[in-house]
């Protein structure tokens, strides 16, 4: 016996133009849908009510009230009907606002069919449950089911994600569960390090160029942003981008289109942004390095990654993951002795660090198990000697004092890194621009290796 045809998902849309929810109910009836009218909020609230809904479509202008009461009145009573805002091209800041709220979506009037088409089949898709895609967080620690928690609510909307936190917390693996948890997991998640690109070709690389735009463009790009389509632009380090570069990610954050170097058409495009830095981007934005509506576009949800010295008690079930990853089908074990050390380690670098320290353990155990001989820590830094115990014979002055100092640590890291910059940086929680940079000022560009 065949089954009964599935009833179109039922749209709400909420608006008082009679003109613009005759024809969004055309084009959402053209999608197989069954678009229904609300021109005022206590119409919405009304029917929102009595019927379950798909999606709602709402105006942020409305007769007897602001659309961002219908945004927060919807997360608090029916949370599971994604709600998307239509707002004017002058009204960004609101939508914004609207995200921030908990709603889906915002697309600007007058509406392209083709972008609401994408928000329509994105917004109506029904994605397993995200508790269930988020097994790769280990751990049960207070702060890591905050963080589990955290991401579940993000995986309902659509808004630009700001991840903070310090190097080695997993910035990047946070970011891709925001990716799979959502409506865009079938799309691409493209991976962008903004400290690692040269600062004159950071735009090339994001926006794309055409042929003949600067010396060396023999062929067109089409640039990460675009690359991104349909899915997920990850902007990691993006306290990092060039100011100038910043003026046009803004653009593209408030316009959803991209117009390559060299070219004179802009193109509309479909991505999620999420940003993240080890620096608190607040403060780049107070230092000037960073742009303060840029910041506001971006940091729209803010997730916070604790680090590991916040979450010890997580760390048996991180080492049995890593060990479990390292050793294929038969994985070492770790003893009681060793994770009592590991326990009471600051842990710097992080869980990349408990990375780091369990594959150098997996290398030196001769047997089956990780005892704690195995298991070698970076000694805990010391402090500089003070001033007064410096020798007599070489007077400095506090900035040559300083200088001395920073090129010590420098050349040690570099040594210790065996020349490699990227890794010597990572671990100095530096960029590697800011790492080359200082490298070259203190003339430290011929370290020898080990």
């Amino acid at each position: 016996m065949n089954a009964p045809p599935r009833s179109p998902a039922r749209v709400l849309i909420v608006d008082d133009e009679r003109d613009l929810v005759d024809l969004l109910s055309i084009a959402l009836r053209r999608m197989g849908l069954d678009p229904q009218g609300a021109s005022s909020l206590e119409e919405a609230r009304r029917r929102l009510g009595a019927d379950r809904y798909g999606l709602c479509l709402a105006d942020l202008r409305l007769g007897d009230g602001d659309g961002l009461e219908l945004v927060a009145w919807i997360q608090k009573h029916h949370p599971e009907t994604p709600v998307a805002v239509l707002t004017a091209h002058a009204s960004v800041d609101a939508a914004v606002r609207a995200l921030k709220l908990g709603a889906f979506d915002f697309v600007t009037k007058p509406v392209d069919l083709e972008v609401l088409r994408r928000l329509v089949n994105a917004a109506l898709q029904n994605p397993p449950s995200p508790l269930e895609r988020l097994t790769r967080l280990v751990g049960h620690a207070p702060c890591t089911e905050a963080l589990r928690q955290t991401l579940v609510r993000v995986s309902r909307t659509q808004a630009p994600v700001h991840i903070q936190g310090e190097t080695g917390t997993g910035k990047e693996l946070v970011a891709r569960l925001v990716h799979q948890t959502g409506s865009r997991r079938e799309g691409p998640f493209v991976p962008v390090n903004c400290g690692a690109i040269p600062e004159d070709l950071v735009e090339s690389e994001l926006f794309g160029h055409r042929r003949g735009a600067f010396t060396g463009a023999v062929a067109d790009h089409t640039g990460l942003i675009r690359a991104a389509e349909g899915g997920t632009l990850f902007l990691d380090e993006v306290a990092d981008l060039p100011l100038a570069t910043q003026v046009k990610l803004l653009r593209v954050l408030q316009d959803k289109t991209v117009r390559p170097l060299g070219g004179h058409e802009e193109t509309a495009v479909d991505v999620r942004f999420i940003s993240a830095t080890h620096r608190r981007l607040d403060a780049e934005v107070a230092a000037g390095r960073f742009r303060e509506d840029l910041y506001y576009r971006l940091v729209v949800i803010e997730v916070n990654v604790p680090p590991l010295r916040e979450r010890r008690e997580d760390i048996p079930e991180l080492c049995t993951a890593i060990l479990t990853r390292l050793g294929g089908p038969k994985p070492l074990t770790i003893s009681p002795e060793a994770l009592s050390l590991l326990a009471e380690y600051p842990f710097p670098g992080n869980v990349r660090e408990l990375e780091n320290i369990l594959e150098r353990a997996s290398a030196l155990a001769d047997g089956e198990t990780i005892e704690a001989h195995h298991v070698v820590l970076r000694p805990r830094p010391t402090s500089p000697l003070p001033l007064s115990a410096e020798p007599k014979a070489k007077p400095l002055s506090l900035p040559h004092y300083l200088e001395e100092l920073e090129r010590e640590r420098l050349a040690e890291m570099l040594k210790l890194c065996r020349g490699n910059q990227a890794e010597a940086a990572r671990r100095l929680g530096l960029s590697a621009r800011q790492l080359r940079y200082r490298v070259k000022k203190l003339g430290l560009d011929s370290v020898p290796e080990e």
